[in-house]
Formats: C-alpha cells, structure tokens, sequence
C-alpha cells in the first residue's frame, strides 16, 4: 500500500483534498447539533428533569441573567429604572427572545431585588437552547444591556449563551498547538519540509474527523465539549505519527535506500507501530462505553473517528507526500555531509547514549529517585474532589464571573445554583415547611402546580460547588422528604452534577480495570511476555495517579489558575477522569510500543537483556521526548481554548505526557527492565501455545537468534573494492546490513582491495562501501546460502543514500 500511495501521490493527494473539501462544503450547509445530555438515566436528578419538562414544557429555551447594581441609592430609583427599563423592553422585542422576567413586574419580581436594594436582576429567556442562540442575537443583547450602564450603575450578563461571547476565535488554541510543534518540529529535523510533513497530516486527519463530527451531530447526541476533545487528542497522535514514520524513512535515505525503498520500509515497519498505536488509542477510547453514561458516547465517537483519520492520513496521504519530496526530506547539511562523508554509524551516540548508560549501571538509584517524583506529583490526588464547573470559575474581568459574583453578594451564593424538589400532584405544605427548617437553605419558594406537578425551589445558603450544597442534597433526599412521606425528586444543575460525579466514581474502577486488562493483552501477545505488559499496567497507574495530583493542585487547590489566565479554583469536572485516564492510556501505549520494541528486537537478536535496554532506550528515548514535547506544546495550547474543561484536559494531559515520556519512558521503565534482567521476557510455555502471534514489527526486521551457519560452512559475500579507473582501494570501509538496517558485519578492505563479510542466513542484504577520498556505494545483495562474489567500483560523484 505504501508503494501505491508513492508511486500513485498526485492521485492520493487529490483524494484527501476532495474529501477535505467535500467535507467541508457539506458541513457548512449542515450545520451543526451539539447536545449536552448530561442526564443519568435511574438517578434522582433524572426523574426531577422529566417531571420538570412535562410540568412547563414551553421554557425550553436558554435562560440567562442580566444583573445591576447601583453605587448609590436603591434600584427602585427612578433614575435607574429610567435607564434598565427601556433596555430590558427592546431586549424583550428581539427576534429570538421568548420573555424576560423584569425586578420592576409588581410582585412577582419583588424577589429578584436584594435586602438592601442595590442589586438587581432580570432574567432573559431565549427561544433555543444556548448552543442554537445566533450569536449576533446574543451580542445585542450584552450591548444593550451594557449600555444602559455606567455613572455609578453596574450592568454584566451571565448565563450559558452569554458565555458564548467570551470564546475566543475559533480554532486559537490548535493554531498555538500547531505553531509550537512547528517549531520543535524544525529544530528536530533541521528542513522545513520535513517539518510541514507531520503538519500537514496532522490537520488532514484532524480536519476530516472535525467536519465528519459535525455532520454526525446530526444523527446522535454529540456533546459540545466532543470535537474540542477531538482535535486536542487528534492533534497530538497525528504529528506524533507521521514524526515516527519521518524519522525512520529519514534514517533510511541516510544508510543509502532510494525515496521509494526507505518510504516502504519505513511504512512497513514504523507505520505497522502507528496501526497498533492508534488501535490501542480507539480501543481505550472505546473503554468508556464500560461508563454506561450517554453523554460520553458522543466523545467516544468524535475521539476515535478523529484518530483512525488521522492514522488514515499517516499511511497513506504521508508516503504520497514522501514521494514528491524526495531527498529533500533531509536538510541541506544532511545531504551535504551525505555526499561527503557517506555511511552514518549504526552505534547510537550522544546524550541519548551517555544516558542509557548512566542508567544501566546506576539502575536502583534511578528508579528511587523516578518513584520519590512520581509519589510527591501524585499526593494531591488523595483530595481530588468531582463535581462541575460553572461561571463562578470565569476569570475576574469577564462579565459572567461578575454577574456571578454580583447575585452570590445580592442575594447570597446558593442563587447560583438553586435547586427543584418535584412532587407529582400537590406538594403537601409539612414538605414545603420541612425544607424550610433545614440547615443550609436559604429561600424557599413553592410554584402552583402546573400540569399536574409542583415544583418548590429551593436556594441553598452555599455555593453550587460547595461540599455543604452537596451535603444540603443528601439531607433533602434521605431526610426531609421521607419524613414528609411524599415522593419527590431532587433536581436542577447542581444535583445533576452531583449525580453526575457519584455515577462516575461508582463506576470508575470497572473502567480502569478494563482498559489496564485490555492494555496488558494487547501487550503480552505483542511482546510476548507477561513481565513487560505488568510493568506498563503499573507505569499507566502510575502516570495517572501523579498527572491527577498536577491537575488538582493547579483546578482544585488553585496553585497558578489566575497566573495560567484560566480563572478560579474549584472541583474537578466529573467526566474528566474518564476521559483523560483514556486518552492517557493510549498515549502511554504508544510510548511503550515505540520504546519496548526496539528492545525486544535486540533482545531477539543477542538474548542479553541488559543491552538490550540500553540501545532500546538510546535509539528511541530522543524520538519519544521529541514527540512528547510536541503534544505538551499541543495540550498546553488548549488553555486559550476558552473551555474550563478544555483547559482541565490540556493541561492534564500535557502533565500526564511529561511525566510518562521524561521520567517513566525514559529512567523508571528502562531502570526496573535493567533490575528484572531476563524475566522481562519470561512467558510460560502452556501459554506461548495459545497465545495468537502479532508481530508490530515486519519479520524481516525481527530475526530469531543467530540461525546455524547452512551446510558446507558459512556464507560469506567477497570481492574487490575498486576505483573508477580500476585501481584497487585499501581501507575501505565495508558494511553488511540486514534489510531493516541493522548492522551485521563490517571490516576494511585490504591493499589489493579485497573484503569478504560474513553472511549469517540466506536472504537480501544491503552492502555498501565508502572511502574517504573515493566516495560510497551501496547495493542490494540475494543471498541463497552460497558464497557470493561482488566487486564494487566506488565513484567521486555519487551520492550514496542509504549511508
């Protein structure tokens, strides 16, 4: 497949592009219909919401709230209702606005001016649901309502539709995301066009699975926060997969294949990883169905859709790009040096290297100091707090936080959040009296019955994310109302929410079970071992338990919020956990993929594990922190996202990505794999025989242990080294390499120009020869288990790609 897409890239170019476009055109048509379904269905929250709706079926709409406060004097004042008034009146007339609630409507809007008198509030109610609201509608009515401000008088909006007009413009945070992978991008690779490669595929895969999402929307509940998740989960594994896939054809070109060779090759062997990888992602995306919960459904499928485009986009858009760009996928110093210099050497050098040895010989050090990090990181965790944000968690200068602020001064805190206790028929008055006597309420205020239901609101004396208003909850449920001997439900935003983080936590040991058991499978007949796939299932807890502690130190505690430009402190929203323990699951199984396969191919080939974990972490570690820090600049990016929950999961994630790929990747995993020695690949023999073979590497590139030399001796490969004009070239060096690239024998050639190189098994080989004054060649060489006699003529003037 990947030589089609190479030879056949204008026709796979053409492809993508139509399907982009495609896409696009039809999703602007269509639109989009995100729903928010928060519901649990056999909760209390639940019943409360469908006695609600079948009570006042025409409040439909989105309600939100325009709020004043006046420095001096009452807003009773003539002067401010001179001014309100007529504001509220032309916000009443706009197409689009169902009612607004005005203070000034005798006594039904008593209630909504404060003890004192300075605060009041109106109450706008829209024709649609926040997400439906046209936002030019919205815009108008923050700027009459604003207007009517100023000279002492204090005007803001709340709500979600007000909120709407705070976002900032769509698509900032992945413009910011894809600026900074930009540039670790060019400071990795060194050439602007191996830079746009991972680029490019990242947005084709993202932007077909965002407009395939909104065309989804269409045909089932798709949540508003769904195609954010998307493109930030999108956009990291598609960069990080095409830079996987760049990398390895990059090597090749460099150790002298042609374009077309290293790009199959490097398919056939980082592009098999990249559909392992990106199937473990789907299937601990998939992992959250265990929830049972509707409202993750819709992430569920914008999640996965956007990461198998964007795999999609790594296998076939990358080789087409591949081959219109040819050597140029290298930077100019690279072909240069190439030209000059030729072969590279195959032995791992550097930081890289110089590290994988510090931990090999200092193995228990290593591993106590990634442990005492990882403990310390994860202690937060301990008061980790589920619940759900709201405005209050605004920054200071938007104007929902301070209409927030300003009704929680007016008339209390627990306004913010009020609460519905539902009666189906006439809510007895011992109910409505029972309520009133119950510590934590404030105001209480019990509506004639509509349709054959009653609803008494209640207004706590706390906040909505306050543990006493959780507490209130409990109290109204398991107290006050069996004691009125009626049936009623608790409802309203804040019970919802509460039912809400109660089902997850019920529920979340099931799911992380599942996705750690699912994890360690997929490992042990990947890697054929049990030691290896145990040690990531404790490294993925691990991860888990210290990114949570980072995330509840910054949300929850407040350490930084108002610094980072993300508002308030306040509890962890409900879903978050399942979600960000999914996506961590599959980027860490992406991580240990990459960095365990290169170990166990040398430990197939030598069966010593210690150098087996040292080249594997020296050739990989370099690729696995540059891939981490692009999805750290992505992940951070998504604090400008305007979403408390998007910043939540961006900076989540980009803590969980640190943590994984700079101390467990890279000093935990290698430093325990060095201290179990052999037993990392210990698999008992009974169940060798049952488990099914998934190879994530080609066999060509996972040969056994060295196979007995054929009949008759071993097989060797000889000739003569020779100049372009015939003249023999001594102290030329000789490179045998297997197909996948791996060094099998080298020497120098002698003064009369012989070499001869030792073959271990039938099969193709790559030989290449350089000398320095003379230039490099490398040719393709079948090997039938007999001698074979080469001479190789070594010219000035060619480049030699493979080295």
């Amino acid at each position: 497949m990947a030589r089609w897409c190479f030879r056949h890239r204008l026709v796979v170019l053409v492809l993508w592009v139509g399907a982009l476009f495609g896409l696009g055109f039809t999703a602007s048509t269509a639109g989009t219909d995100y729903a928010n379904v928060f519901s649990l269905p056999n909760t209390d929250s639940k019943k409360a919401y469908d006695l609600m709706e079948k009570a006042f079926p025409e409040r439909a709409g989105d309600t939100d709230t325009v709020v004043w406060k006046t420095d001096e004097g009452s807003v009773r004042d003539a002067d401010v209702r001179s001014r309100i008034e007529p504001a509220l009146d032309e916000i009443a007339g706009m197409d689009g606005v169902g009612e607004v609630a005005s203070p000034y409507a005798g006594e039904r809007g008593a209630a909504q001016i404060s003890e004192d008198g300075r605060i009041a509030y109106a109450q706008v109610t829209f024709r649609e649901q926040a997400n439906a609201v046209p936002k030019e509608l919205i815009e108008d009515v923050v700027d009459t309502a604003q207007a009517a401000g100023g000279d002492g008088l204090q005007v803001e909006l709340g709500g979600q539709a007000i909120a709407r007009t705070q976002e900032p413009p769509a698509g900032t945070a992945e413009l910011v995301g894809i600026v900074a992978a930009a540039i670790v991008l060019f400071l990795a690779f060194g050439s602007l066009f191996a830079m746009l490669l991972p680029i490019v595929v990242a947005i084709a895969g993202v932007g077909t699975g965002m407009l395939a999402t909104m065309l989804l929307s269409h045909v089932t509940n798709v949540p508003e926060v769904a195609p954010l998740l998307g493109s930030l989960i999108g956009l990291g594994v598609g960069i990080d997969y095409a830079l996987f896939i760049v990398t390895r054809h990059r090597r090749g070109i460099l150790r002298g294949a042609s374009p077309e060779d290293s790009a199959v090759t490097a398919l056939n062997t980082s592009g098999r990883a990249v559909l392992f990888a990106g199937g473990t992602v789907c299937i601990a995306l998939a992992g959250m169905l265990v929830m049972n919960l509707r409202f993750l459904d819709g992430v569920v499928i914008a999640t996965s859709l956007t990461v198998v485009l964007s795999v999609l986009a790594a296998i076939t858009l990358l080789p087409a790009l591949l081959g219109l760009l040819g050597t140029r996928v290298l930077s100019r110093r690279q072909r240069r040096k190439l030209a000059a210099t030729g072969p590279e050497s195959e032995e791992a050098s550097g930081l890289a290297a110089r590290w994988s040895a510090t931990v090999q010989k200092r193995p228990r050090s290593v591993a106590a100091l990634a442990v005492v990090v990882m403990a310390v990181l994860a202690l937060p965790v301990l008061s980790i707090r589920l619940g759900a944000t709201d405005q209050g968690n605004h920054q200071d200068s938007t104007t929902t936080r301070q209409a927030y602020d300003l009704l929680a001064e007016g008339f209390g805190p627990g306004v913010n959040g009020p609460l519905q206790v539902v009666v189906e028929g006439v809510a007895p008055d011992s109910l409505v009296s029972g309520i009133e006597a119950t510590e934590g309420v404030a105001q209480v205020a019990a509506v004639p019955p509509a349709n054959g239901i009653s609803v008494i609101n209640v207004v706590p004396t706390t906040s909505p994310q306050s543990e006493e208003t959780d507490v209130l909850i409990d109290r109204l449920r398991d107290d006050v109302i069996p004691e009125a001997g009626v049936e009623a439900h608790v409802g309203g935003v804040t019970a919802v929410f509460k039912d809400f983080a109660s089902v997850t936590g019920d529920r979340l040991p099931y799911f992380i079970a599942t996705i750690i058991a699912l994890g360690f499978l997929l490992l042990m007949v990947a890697f054929r071992s049990l030691v290896v796939p145990l040690t990531a299932a404790v490294m993925n807890l691990v991860a888990a338990a210290a990114s949570f502690g980072v995330l509840v130190a910054i949300f929850q505690w407040g350490w930084g919020t108002e610094l980072l430009g993300i508002g308030k402190e306040g509890p962890i929203t409900a879903f978050l956990p399942v979600i960000m323990l999914s996506l961590l699951f599959g980027l860490s199984m992406d991580y240990q993929v990459f960095l365990v396969s290169r170990m166990h191919e040398e430990w197939v080939h030598t069966r010593d594990n210690a150098r087996a974990v040292r080249v594997g972490l020296a050739e990989t570690s370099r690729v696995i922190n540059c891939a981490a820090l692009i999805m750290i600049c992505v992940f951070s990016a998504f604090v400008l996202s305007g979403d408390m929950e998007g910043a939540m999961a961006g900076i989540g994630l980009a803590a969980a990505v640190a943590l994984d790929a700079f101390i467990l990747r890279t000093a935990l995993v290698p430093a325990a794999m060095h201290l179990l020695g052999d037993s990392n690949w210990w698999l008992p023999e009974w169940l060798e025989k049952r488990l099914p073979h998934l190879a994530v590497e080609p066999k060509e590139d996972a040969p056994v242990t060295e196979p007995a030399a054929p009949e008759g001796g071993a097989a060797v490969i000889h000739g003569y080294i020779r100049s372009a004009d015939g003249s023999p070239v001594a102290d030329a060096a000789v490179t045998l390499m297997s197909k996948g690239g791996r060094q099998v024998d080298r020497v120098t050639s002698l003064a009369d120009g012989s070499y001869i190189v030792s073959v271990p098994a039938p099969g193709t080989y790559l030989l290449a020869a350089t000398a320095s004054a003379h230039g490099a060649r490398a040719r393709q060489v079948v090997v039938d288990g007999e001698p074979v006699v080469y001479d190789m003529e070594l010219t000035e003037d060619e480049v030699d790609a493979v080295n």
